[in-house]
């Protein structure tokens, strides 16, 4: 099952969808982003859109086929580090009396 790719979307969107997917987990500062967002533009994998929305000048930014490609392996190293740790078993920890 394909899903359609999002659209592209401004820096605050981004900021804000983050939030809403992670259930209020992940909150980016703007310049955190920001920085990460010219990364990845330099990279060549993001593209970026300008465009002035109510008498404002934005950026939109949309994922390159690259991107998607780096996104999808990122995402994948972190499930398989995740099962590192989720699949190993505990070692027993016995308690050590007071001498």
């Amino acid at each position: 099952m394909s899903r359609a790719r999002p659209r592209p979307l401004h820096g605050y969107a981004i900021i804000k969808r983050a939030e809403e997917l992670s259930g209020g987990r992940v909150r980016m500062a703007a310049g955190t982003l920001y920085a990460a967002l010219d990364r990845l533009n330099a990279e060549q994998l993001l593209r970026v859109e300008g465009k002035v929305v109510n008498g404002r000048a934005r950026r939109y930014y949309d994922l390159t086929d690259e991107g998607v490609a780096a996104l999808r392996a990122e995402a994948d190293q972190m499930l398989q580090a995740a099962r590192v740790v989720t699949e190993r078993r505990a070692p027993r920890v016995r308690a050590v009396k007071p001498a």
